[in-house]
């Protein structure tokens, strides 16, 4: 897409994964903040923290002190190396301040297998995946990252709710054009999707899988240019603390 005309017929979907990839990858083969022309920020699905389905905690702080007490002999899964619940499980492991081996898997799917199974302790992963799980009583729910609680989850407190602040961790969808796509081109794809996520059956089908809409003032191509910017940046922190690269 980066290197597609601006037309106006070709788009892409980008997401936070975009974002990571801009300090991941030691040579990334775009630059989210340049190379694509956004449109609008369309939606967020927070993180959710959930265990293997013994262990021993029922709520945050109780994790909290699990995890300090047996970091030597515990591990935390993820879809994969520089997936957005590697980096922020890491981040939650900071904020803890523990140490705990990490497996990375080929897929969320393959992780959430193991992780039913009990051959690893936590994972951090997208509200939207995670629900099927919960309702059956395969995992056991911690916390969700975010200010609110989701209307998906009603009864799962957020990290804020159990005295762990400033932890807000959620993966955000948008559109995008190539560059030096015209103005006009942008605002019409940027109206017709407003005018779709305001739909009724669309409302409620992101409901159904736990993803919030952005409010109306952070849907404009001008937010979302700077939000880009602060999200390459606030991803960059933890990926290099943390020493993951990709060639």
């Amino acid at each position: 897409m980066a290197k597609a005309e601006p037309e106006g017929y070709q788009f892409v979907l980008g997401s936070r994964a975009d974002a990571i990839n801009q300090t991941l990858y030691k040579n990334p083969l775009y630059n989210l903040a340049t190379d694509l022309a956004p449109v609008i920020l369309i939606a967020e699905q927070p993180m959710v923290l959930v265990t293997r389905k013994d262990l021993p905690v029922s709520n945050l702080q109780e994790f909290i002190t699990h995890v300090r007490k047996n970091q030597a002999n515990m591990q935390f899964g993820s879809a994969g190396t520089g997936s957005t619940g590697h980096i922020d499980c890491a981040l939650l492991n900071a904020a803890m301040g523990v140490n705990v081996p990490h497996i990375p898997y080929r897929g969320g799917g393959p992780a959430m297998q193991d992780l039913i199974a009990g051959r690893f302790d936590y994972f951090c992963t997208l509200s939207a995946t995670i629900l099927p799980q919960i309702d059956s009583n395969l995992v056991k729910a911690i916390a969700i990252f975010s200010r609110e609680r989701s209307r998906a989850m009603p009864n799962l407190p957020t990290a804020d709710e159990q005295s762990f602040t400033d932890l807000e961790a959620s993966t955000w969808f948008g559109f995008f054009f190539p560059s030096h796509t015209p103005p006009s081109i942008i605002e019409r794809l940027h109206d017709a999707t407003v005018e779709t996520i305001e739909t009724p059956s669309v409302q409620a089908r992101l409901k159904e899988s736990a993803t919030a809409v952005v409010a109306p003032e952070r849907r404009s191509p001008q937010y979302l240019q700077k939000f880009v910017a602060s999200e390459i940046e606030r991803n960059a922190g933890p990926i290099k603390v943390a020493g993951i690269a990709i060639e």
